[in-house]
């Protein structure tokens, strides 16, 4: 029973992690964008600009291909009292000064900055920079220009540290099961967004009681995390170190439904070793990258 889950899902693991080239890629242009602030607002240029990696970079969860880096550049505080001088929104303009600087850099480059970051189009990958400024905490104050503009507390180090703290009592789960939710929901347009599906399974592994176990669990992994999902449905989840409260909604409903649908029906083809029937029931969650074949 069960001869091909373990095999199915190592390879499925595999598939997901960047190349070198990939990871190359996305620290040169992160760290590009960063010596370009640190010339504007520091009038100096190192080979380790005042920058932090955040989102799956910060909490090493990308999937491949990656899509965009994500980016905090700190700013000197005085760049923060400059624009509290200001009438309006003055997170706007923050940003809007951030564009021109990186516009001056790269001119022939796709750029907008709205909401809390500045988006860097490059031909390979996007780096999305959001301005802040560091508390000794160690948590920051980042620009939110929506609703006429406001500052808000982030915490990337706290949200590292959860998912850091659970992976390493679970296995390393918790970022291979977060990788492997990130590609349904880019698979299957799932309208919630990564960093809840990565909170809402350090919630799960910890309860789950095959959480800590290898690869020749992911069938039940997969379908209990599924179950463990639906319940969250008009919920909440709270985010690391800020205590910001994060309403799920149940927009994402029907997609995570049908999802556990054919993973009921793929651990029952795994259990009785219809390894074929169960990668085809596996690739209606993940798409192709999972093979049928093991």
């Amino acid at each position: 029973m069960w001869v091909g889950v373990r095999q199915r899902f190592q390879s499925f693991h595999a598939d997901l992690n960047l190349t070198q080239d990939q990871i190359n890629d996305g620290l040169g242009k992160s760290k590009s964008v960063c010596q370009s602030l640190e010339r504007a607002y520091y009038e100096r240029s190192s080979d380790n600009p005042p920058g932090l990696l955040v989102g799956s970079w910060g909490k090493w969860t990308q999937v491949r291909p990656p899509r965009d880096v994500d980016v905090f550049f700190v700013l000197p505080w005085d760049v923060y009292y400059r624009f509290e001088q200001r009438e309006g929104n003055r997170q706007s303009h923050l940003l809007q000064e951030v564009r021109s600087v990186l516009q001056g850099t790269y001119p022939q480059t796709d750029m907008r900055g709205d909401g809390q970051v500045v988006t860097v189009r490059f031909n390979t990958v996007m780096v999305e920079v959001v301005p802040v400024f560091v508390h000794q905490s160690g948590q920051f104050t980042m620009p939110n220009t929506n609703d006429g503009g406001r500052w808000k507390i982030a915490d990337p180090l706290a949200q590292f540290g959860q998912i850091n703290w659970i992976d390493q009592a679970t296995n390393g789960n918790a970022r291979t099961l977060s990788k492997m939710m990130k590609l349904w929901k880019r698979e299957q347009n799932v309208p919630l967004k990564s960093f809840l599906l990565e909170l809402i399974m350090t919630e799960f592994l910890p309860v789950c009681q095959w959480g800590a176990y290898n690869h020749f669990y992911y069938d039940w992994l997969v379908r209990d995390f599924l179950r463990y999902l639906l319940a969250k449905v008009n919920s909440h989840v709270i985010i690391p170190g800020t205590n910001e409260v994060v309403w799920l909604g149940d927009a994402w409903k029907s997609r995570a439904e049908t999802a556990l649908g054919y993973a009921l029906q793929a651990c029952d083809y795994e259990y009785r070793d219809l390894t074929i029937s169960a990668g085809e029931e596996w690739q209606k969650i993940f798409g192709p990258r999972i093979p049928i074949h093991v």
